[in-house]
């Protein structure tokens, strides 16, 4: 049985929804984190409902926020338990998107997938293997999990936006080629951008790199 993901929504500027951005917060937050970055870009995507919720558990390491799944080197969990709340969570935002996309009234591809961290590392699980391909993925300063399964395992192949800091040091840098890599080979588009400088966040360069791209996706600039 899947658990009910408690979310923030921002409304479309323009009173009307044409398309949404689910934010996907990191390990130890909550979505209010990442919510807040409706404010830079409903402007320039008008018609966009903001939505970010918080993910299914409650964090061993900061009590105050969520993760969607244990990290063993942080939490001292086993791989076991870190991989079967991996797929726990999964199931989770599966059907969190389902009842989005039916509430908003919108289809799969007016739907982008905007992950940071943690939550890179679970949109880039659920997107390639959801029947429907959303509109994009962003993921910002995560991580591939399980590259060897996801030629097999893939279903729908959403372009890929991958946005890493340079500087940063929880995250190695060198997962962005990595996970660029790993789903070239599966034949998804991907795209990268590195902000130099940068540490564990989201730097004004790779937030109007990510707008670009979401404008794209959701064919703003066609």
């Amino acid at each position: 049985m899947t658990r009910i993901l408690e979310y923030g929504r921002t409304p479309a500027q323009s009173g009307q929804t044409k398309s949404v951005v689910v934010f996907l917060h990191g390990y130890g937050a909550n979505g209010a984190d990442l919510l807040g970055l409706s404010e830079p870009l409903a402007p320039h995507l008008p018609d966009t409902v903001f939505i970010a919720p918080d993910a299914p558990e409650q964090s061993a390491a900061n009590p105050m926020g969520f993760q969607w799944f244990p990290i063993p080197w942080i939490d001292g969990s086993s791989e076991e338990v870190a991989q079967q709340g991996m797929l726990a969570a999964a199931d989770d935002l599966n059907a969190f998107l389902d009842g989005i996309i039916e509430e908003e009234g919108i289809s799969p591809s007016q739907l982008v997938l905007f992950g940071f961290s943690q939550g890179t590392m679970i949109s880039l699980h659920v997107a390639p293997r959801r029947t429907d391909p959303v509109a994009g993925v962003v993921g910002f300063s995560g991580r591939l999990l399980a590259p060897e399964l996801l030629e097999d395992e893939v279903v729908s192949k959403p372009p890929v936006l991958l946005v890493h800091g340079d500087q940063d040091d929880v995250v190695p840098p060198q997962s962005l080629p990595e996970a660029a890599n790993a789903l070239t080979a599966a034949g998804f588009d991907v795209y990268a951008h590195v902000m130099k400088g940068t540490a564990h966040g989201i730097a004004p360069d790779g937030l109007n790199v990510a707008l670009a791209f979401m404008r794209d996706r959701l064919g703003l600039d066609n």
